[in-house]
């Protein structure tokens, strides 16, 4: 069986694929299609495969965002302060992340809302979920980063 760790990789595996496309991670980690799918795979004969690190650094470069990195410091307890934007060509500042934060709420909690009428939170749902949440950290992250700059 396979754990609830591994299961959370393989999850966020999956999601670095898929963002940075099937084609371009064979091309990027020089492994087949087969083969990438066996490392997200939740088939028990797969529960032991895992995506090698320097073929998730290489995935992860091509990405927006730092899936499986982002995983494994949630697992331990860290918070990433994951920013892909130069510090100095961030628009705005606190007052324009406040409304962009209340926003994103609002978006998050109108997408549970609709998930949860029927009282089951199926994949799809959960997906979209995912989506608002992580540009909910994202405004977040954009937020400290532009107190700190106020604080300097």
């Amino acid at each position: 069986m396979i754990s609830s760790v591994g299961s959370y990789l393989k999850k966020h595996t999956e999601a670095l694929v898929k963002e940075v496309g099937l084609e371009a991670a064979c091309a990027l980690t020089k492994k087949s299609k087969a083969t990438l799918g066996r490392y997200y795979s939740d088939s028990e004969e797969h529960a032991d495969r895992f995506m090698p690190i320097d073929a998730v650094a290489a995935l992860e470069d091509a990405a927006n965002y730092p899936h499986v990195t982002g995983a494994l410091g949630e697992l331990r307890g860290v918070a990433l302060n994951y920013d892909n934007v130069p510090k100095n060509s961030r628009q705005g500042g606190v007052n324009s992340d406040v409304v962009a934060l209340s926003q994103r709420f609002a978006m998050l909690m109108g997408e549970y809302t609709l998930s949860i009428e029927d009282g089951v939170i199926s994949i799809n749902e959960a997906k979209r979920l995912l989506r608002e949440t992580q540009a909910l950290q994202e405004v977040l992250v954009n937020m400290k980063l532009h107190l700190e700059d106020e604080a300097t």
